[in-house]
C-alpha cells in the first residue's frame, strides 16, 4: 500500500531529527552559551503556549453526536499561532551567523537538535495536563527549521554571505523566513488533507490567509533577533522578546472575545430548546454536521464560521409562533409556513447584532435550492436529515438519507445531499479540531 502523505511527512521529520541529534551528540555542542540561550528562549515560548479551548466532541452530554459531525472547540475558535515566541526563537537560531560580532559555527544539525530538545522540554508541563505537542506540529517544526538552517548555515560557513552587508543581509533573512512560512503552510495543508480528506485547495487557502497578522510578527521578530544578537549579543534576546509576548497577550484577548461572541450565539440558539420549541441538542447537531458538510464541499474557514452560526440559529424563528410546531420539525411543514418561520428567524437574528450574512442564510433556508446560497442549502439539508433521522427510530438515519435523495428534484440540493452522505459514511467525517491538525500561521 502507498503510505499516506502525513506518514511520509512524519518519516522525513523523524529521519532528519535522528540524523541531527546523532551528529550533534557525536561532534558535541558548539558555542554552548548561544545554544543554551536560544534553547531557554524556545522552551519558555513553549511553556507559555496558549492552547485555546479544549476540543469538544459533538454536543453536550446526553445530546448525542451525529456521525461525522466532527469535533468543535468547546468555547470558541482555536488559536492558530499558540507559541509565537518559540517559533521566532527557532527561526532566529537557524539564521544566526554572528553573536556579538563574532562568527558562530554551530551548524544546521545543532540548530535542529537544540530546537527539538527545547520544544519537548518546554512542553513537559503541557504533556502532564494531557495537552502536549502533536506529532504533526513537531514534524512541521523540525522540517521548517531544518529547511531554514540548511539554506543558511552551510553557505554562511563557507563565506558565501560575507559581502551581503546591511540591507542585503536583512533582505536575505526575510526572504528565507518568508519561504519557511510558505513551506509551513503547505505542510499544514498537506497534513490536514491527508488526515481528514478535506479538499486541499480551501485548506491551503486557510493556511495562507493565516500568514499575516501574528505570523508576520513571528517572521519579523525572527529576523530582528538574528540581526540583534549579531550586533549586541545574546542579551538582545530578552529585550526583543517583549513585543512578541505583548502581541501574544493581545491575541489571547482577541480569542477570548471571539469565544464570548460564539458563546452568546450558542446561548441564543438554545432559547428554542429551553422554550420547548425544538428537541434538546438539535441546533448543536445541525451546526456540527453542517460544518463538516461545508468543509467537505470546500468552504473556507470564514465561510464555515458563518455557516455554523446560521445553523445554530436556524430555528430561532419558532420563538415567534403562537402555536409551536410539533417536535420542532419544520421540514414537514408546507413551503409557505417554512418560509414564514425562516423570515421571522432572520428578523430576530438581525436584532441580535450578529453578522448580517447569518441572518441572510437563516431567511433563505426555506427557498427552492436553486435560488439559495450554498450555506442555506447545507442548513436546509442537514436540518431535514436530523429531524427525519430522529423520527425514524433505529433505522432513521438510512431512511432519512434516502428520503433526502428522493427530494433532490425539488426541495434539497443534490450536491449537498451527496456531500452529507460522504460525511456520514466517514469519508470526510474526520475531526475538525483534534490531534491530527493544527493549522495556520508560521509555526515551525
Amino acid at each position: 500500500m502507498t503510505p499516506r502523505p502525513h506518514t511520509l511527512v512524519h518519516a522525513c521529520a523523524a529521519a532528519l531529527a535522528a540524523g541531527c541529534l546523532g551528529a550533534t551528540l557525536w561532534h558535541g555542542i558548539a558555542e554552548r552559551g548561544a545554544a543554551l540561550a536560544f534553547g531557554v528562549l524556545v522552551a519558555f515560548g513553549e511553556l507559555v503556549r496558549h492552547h485555546g479551548p479544549r476540543p469538544r466532541a459533538g454536543g453536550r452530554a446526553g445530546e448525542g453526536t451525529p456521525p461525522g459531525a466532527g469535533t468543535q472547540p468547546r468555547d470558541g475558535p482555536r488559536i492558530r499561532q499558540a507559541a509565537p515566541l518559540a517559533a521566532a526563537g527557532s527561526l532566529a537560531y537557524a539564521l544566526l551567523g554572528e553573536a556579538g560580532g563574532r562568527p558562530s559555527h554551530h551548524g544546521a544539525a545543532q540548530v535542529v537538535a537544540v530546537v527539538l530538545a527545547a520544544s519537548l522540554l518546554g512542553s513537559v508541563p503541557h504533556i502532564g495536563r494531557g495537552r502536549g505537542p502533536t506529532r504533526d506540529r513537531l514534524a512541521r517544526r523540525t522540517l521548517t527549521v531544518g529547511f531554514v538552517a540548511v539554506c543558511f548555515q552551510p553557505l554562511y560557513g563557507r563565506g558565501t554571505f560575507d559581502d551581503w552587508g546591511g540591507p542585503a543581509h536583512a533582505l536575505l533573512l526575510l526572504t528565507l523566513l518568508s519561504l519557511s512560512a510558505l513551506c509551513d503552510a503547505v505542510l499544514a495543508a498537506v497534513l490536514a488533507h491527508s488526515r481528514t480528506g478535506w479538499p486541499f485547495p480551501p485548506v491551503l487557502r486557510d493556511e495562507l490567509r493565516a500568514l499575516p497578522g501574528i505570523g508576520a510578527a513571528v517572521v519579523a521578530t525572527g529576523a530582528v533577533m538574528a540581526l540583534g544578537v549579531a550586533v549586541v549579543g545574546l542579551w538582545a534576546l530578552p529585550l526583543l522578546s517583549v513585543p512578541l509576548l505583548l502581541a501574544q497577550l493581545s491575541y489571547r484577548r482577541y480569542a477570548a472575545v471571539r469565544a464570548t461572541y460564539r458563546q452568546t450565539i450558542a446561548s441564543l440558539a438554545r432559547a428554542t430548546e429551553i422554550a420547548g420549541c425544538t428537541p434538546a441538542g438539535h441546533a448543536r447537531r445541525v451546526a456540527d454536521l453542517s460544518r463538516s458538510v461545508g468543509r467537505d464541499m470546500g468552504l473556507t474557514e470564514p465561510d464555515l464560521r458563518v455557516l455554523e452560526y446560521a445553523a445554530l440559529m436556524h430555528d430561532i424563528g419558532q420563538l415567534s409562533l403562537v402555536d409551536p410546531v410539533p417536535a420542532g420539525a419544520t421540514a414537514a411543514l408546507p413551503a409557505r409556513e417554512q418560509r414564514r418561520i425562516a423570515l421571522l428567524g432572520g428578523a430576530v437574528v438581525r436584532r441580535t447584532g450578529v453578522d448580517p450574512k447569518v441572518a441572510g442564510i437563516v431567511e433563505r433556508q426555506a427557498e427552492p435550492h436553486r435560488e439559495q446560497p450554498l450555506a442555506a442549502r447545507i442548513v436546509r439539508v442537514v436540518n431535514a436529515y436530523d429531524e427525519k433521522s430522529r423520527a425514524g427510530g433505529p433505522g432513521g438515519p438510512l431512511t432519512a438519507l434516502e428520503e433526502l435523495r428522493l427530494g433532490t428534484a425539488g426541495a434539497y440540493a443534490p450536491e449537498v445531499v451527496e456531500s452529507l452522505a460522504r460525511v456520514l459514511s466517514g469519508a470526510a467525517g474526520a475531526k475538525e479540531y483534534g490531534d491530527g491538525y493544527e493549522g495556520g500561521g508560521v509555526r515551525p
